[in-house]
């Protein structure tokens, strides 16, 4: 399921999920997931004509409780923009985000807070992307409630969850921004 801002596009090519994106978009799995569970790819953000190597987000165990009996109903009112994302529960991750000056991880509540921890935010170069870099990406959610964010081979956060989100979707996030997506697969460890 895509939700995109016009001007942008979400093709298949050469066995690449590519998200060529102007004003913001948000690409859903169909399926949800169950904790146990590891999320593993690899990306390339890459910049270009009006684009730039920025925002490589991802929403997981994501529900909307505008929309508790179908997370694709029309009226939880998600539209691309990154605001009418603020109502979900969900793990998220920006990496790179703001014009690629920071990467950091939240923990959405539902309720539209977006709490951001001081260890959660890093503005320093190694958390950042370059352009046209393969990051191969994992995530994993235990049933236990604790969530982890690797990128190649390095943790880049851990997350005790007191209140574990232990279902829900998965979701490709960006804005002004060209994302080639290879070898997805999410699956109990």
């Amino acid at each position: 399921m895509v939700e995109q801002k016009p001007g942008g596009s979400v093709t298949v090519q050469d066995g690449a999920l590519v998200i060529d994106d102007k004003a913001g978009v948000t690409v859903w799995r169909r399926e949800p997931l169950r904790a146990p569970v590891r999320i593993r790819f690899t990306a390339t953000v890459t910049g270009g004509e009006g684009r730039r190597v920025s925002d490589l987000n991802m929403f997981w165990m994501a529900t909307d409780p505008r929309a508790p009996e179908d997370f694709f109903s029309p009226k939880a009112g998600r539209d691309g923009s990154f605001a009418t994302y603020d109502g979900l529960r969900t793990y998220y991750v920006g990496c790179g985000g703001n014009g690629n000056t920071t990467t950091r991880f939240r923990r959405y509540d539902g309720k539209g807070a977006r709490p951001l921890l001081p260890e959660h935010d890093r503005k320093d170069p190694a958390a950042l992307l370059e352009g046209g870099r393969a990051y191969r990406i994992e995530i994993n959610v235990t049933a236990e409630g604790r969530t982890t964010w690797t990128r190649d081979g390095v943790e880049v956060f851990a997350f005790d969850d007191p209140e574990p989100l232990r279902e829900g979707w998965f979701g490709f996030r960006t804005v002004w921004s060209r994302i080639e997506i290879r070898d997805f697969s999410a699956e109990g460890p």
